[in-house]
């Protein structure tokens, strides 16, 4: 269970350090096509900056596009109960806890810290889990928390979503420069519609298959960690089972926030897509089997 955990901490960084160079080449062809190689700095600190935009107002955002609603215990003794028991067990703050009027079975969580953090649950998982699966599904959640996934998935998002936003303003510098004549100007636009190109695929394509794998990796990795809280991998591999089987579309599901659920919100069952989120729950269970028969 340890080694899986080191493995996917590594992994995504390697991840995250590749899409990072991406940005860097990125950032230098506009400082070349510009003739002005400061600009490459400027770029660079607009990426990063809208990025942490996105690190602080991520919770907001996604709390709201969920539709989710805090409670206290008396709303949920249940739900409050599980939540709290986890977090004295990790010795960590409580997380806020969140419902969403949902029959979808699914659960998320969101903060860029543990100090920071939000738990949120659908009505439908609570009507279908048992206590012991919950506190697996919840367990989950607040591995997620631990291991600060969210932070590393907001980071990610902000920098697809700021490369998105620079290659359309080079292609629109290179629409307006094309109405000079000189030959400069033509250079010039040449290099802006490429480096639009280049960003537009990074943005499109390669930001997207970045995220999904960091994503997936914290998704085996936050398994790990319910089982090491848990200490039954059982729960959970019994919860993911039903999410298979019972898992539909929430109400209120968005693409840009997949991510954070514990199973596909939007088209649950198509897990092995290429774009993919999450990783096939039959290969979550069969790892939770593993470790379980290490314990």
């Amino acid at each position: 269970m340890y080694s899986a955990i080191a493995a996917n901490k590594r992994n995504t960084f390697f991840i995250v350090a590749g899409f990072v160079v991406l940005l860097g080449t990125l950032a230098v062809l506009w400082g070349q096509a510009s003739g002005n190689g400061s600009s490459a700095i400027w770029i660079i600190a607009f990426v990063f900056g809208y990025a942490i935009f996105q690190y602080y107002m991520a919770s907001s955002i996604a709390i709201a596009m969920s539709g989710a609603h805090p409670i206290q215990k008396s709303d949920n003794p249940r739900l409050w109960r599980i939540v709290e028991n986890l977090s004295i067990t990790e010795g960590m703050p409580m997380p806020k806890v969140y419902l969403i009027q949902d029959p979808a079975p699914n659960a998320f969580a969101t903060g860029r810290d543990p100090k920071h953090a939000v738990v949120a649950a659908t009505t439908g998982l609570l009507d279908i889990m048992t206590d012991t699966e919950l506190e697996g599904v919840m367990a989950h959640e607040i591995g997620h928390v631990k291991n600060y996934d969210i932070r590393i998935s907001t980071i990610v998002f902000g920098l697809v979503s700021a490369v998105g936003i620079l290659a359309d303003f080079a292609i629109r510098m290179a629409w307006f420069s094309g109405s000079n004549r000189n030959r400069d100007s033509g250079q010039l636009q040449a290099f802006l519609i490429i480096i639009g190109i280049v960003g537009w695929i990074i943005a499109a394509l390669i930001g997207p298959l970045v995220s999904a794998a960091v994503s997936r990796q914290r998704e085996y990795l936050a398994d790990a960690s319910s089982a090491q809280i848990t200490r039954y991998p059982d729960g959970l591999a019994s919860a993911l089972q039903k999410l298979g089987e019972y898992g539909k579309p929430m109400r209120r599901a968005s693409t840009s926030m997949a991510h954070m659920f514990i199973n596909d919100p939007v088209k649950p069952g198509l897990t092995e897509r290429l774009f993919s989120t999450h990783p096939p729950i039959p290969k979550r269970i069969a790892r939770l089997k593993e470790i379980g028969s290490n314990f």
